[in-house]
């Protein structure tokens, strides 16, 4: 009999052991997981960051580019026909 309940004890503790190999491995999996979405989350706002900063030089040069032409006045009906 006590050889059996050695047995026992030996395959709850194979077991034990395999449980926590595999919670150790999980609970490593899930820190790169969410190691890796942090990153990609401040990726992310980085280059969010740079495109609206790019979109806000653009429409700053496109209003002074506008505002530097200069300004034609339209002809007048009377100008347009020679008499």
């Amino acid at each position: 009999m006590s050889e059996s309940g050695q047995n026992i004890m030996q395959k709850a503790e194979s077991r034990f052991l395999e449980t926590q190999k595999k919670t150790a491995e999980r609970n490593k999996a899930m820190a790169e997981y969410q190691s890796e979405a942090k990153a990609r989350a401040i990726k992310t706002a980085k280059l969010r960051e740079l495109r609206l900063a790019k979109e806000e030089a653009d429409r700053v040069a496109e209003l002074e580019a506008e505002a530097a032409k200069p300004k034609r006045k339209p002809r007048s009906a009377k100008a347009a026909k020679p008499a």
